[in-house]
């Protein structure tokens, strides 16, 4: 028996039918991507001149072709990023769609992503583009090293004060998305997501509103690197390491962002219960035995550093 990467749950085929129809109602069969790990990493340096995604991970533009049941990649209007295995670390993939789907269990919202087999066996991480609006329409997005007037050689110098400070300028109903940051910044200390710069916060303008969009390029950098040095990519009261339960849930909840204590309880509720089910999907995850047991060890010293 297999499990789908769409879904987690047990399937007969590649993928089971169920997550097939949250890609497409349409969709009633998915082919493996064209290509290896190592065919993707080529066609990402080969095209990275001509798509507008850029960072440190090989990116490539999809669409997802019903006709042919199949992610084809472009250099414009795509649908969907599609990330490879990266050579110089393991099972970045994996990683990343664990993430996102502990995060939605906290809470926070994500956009549609997955893994998919490629013709070598690994697996592909795929996320939906959120400023993207039909075959060619586009929302209007920026993300905060814009917004701070950094940028990419840059997107470190901030703190996460300012990144707070970013959003009571910009966002339309900045008390609602104050709480949206605190739930992120608390879940990117549970799992070890020490790479949260200004580049991987951005804002989103819908109609009139503006707020914070969905998150991305949530992962366990901890377990990835060889020898990690912070906890947090941004100060949060002029510290990266050793971070303590008053400087999240004191300092920065109440005192910096101005939250109640009826908030701020209900957030550390939500974390403390949703645990047994990040350990559940943990286990079934597409992580090697190894990887979960280092991720989980993450996530218990973290946890009890907050909740204890």
């Amino acid at each position: 028996m297999n499990r789908c990467p769409l879904t987690y749950e047990p399937c007969e085929g590649l993928y089971s039918q169920s997550g097939l129809k949250r890609l497409s109602r349409q969709l009633t069969n998915l082919q493996p991507l064209s290509f290896t790990s190592l065919e993707l990493r080529q066609e990402a340096a080969a095209r990275s001149q001509k798509m507008s995604i850029q960072g440190v991970q090989p990116k490539l533009s999809a669409r997802l072709q019903i006709r042919k049941q199949q992610f084809i990649l472009v250099d414009k209007n795509g649908q969907y990023i599609l990330k490879p295995q990266i050579a110089d670390y393991v099972q970045v993939p994996e990683n990343e769609d664990l993430t996102m789907r502990l995060a939605s269990l906290a809470g926070i919202e994500v956009p549609l992503h997955g893994l998919l087999h490629g013709q070598d066996g690994e697996m592909t991480y795929f996320i939906k583009r959120f400023d993207r609006v039909g075959h060619k329409g586009k929302r209007h997005v920026e993300d905060f090293a814009q917004l701070g007037g950094r940028n990419r050689e840059t997107k470190y110098r901030s703190s996460m004060e300012q990144v707070a400070g970013l959003i009571e300028t910009f966002c339309t109903f900045p008390a609602v998305e104050k709480v949206k940051l605190l739930r992120l910044t608390l879940f990117s200390f549970l799992v070890g997501n020490e790479d949260m710069h200004l580049k991987n916060f951005s804002v989103i303008r819908n109609q009139d509103i503006i707020s914070l969009t969905p998150a991305y390029d949530l992962l366990n950098t901890t377990i990835i690197l060889p020898q990690p040095e912070e906890e947090l990519a941004l100060p949060l009261n002029a510290r990266k390491n050793k971070l303590r339960r008053e400087d999240f849930l004191e300092y920065f909840a109440r005192d910096r962002l101005g939250l109640t204590e009826r908030i701020i309880d209900k957030i550390t509720t939500d974390f403390a219960n949703i645990r047994p089910q990040w350990e559940a999907l943990l286990e079934v995850s597409f992580l090697s035995d190894k990887m979960k047991e280092k991720y989980l060890q993450v996530v218990n010293e973290r946890f009890a550093r907050i909740f204890q």
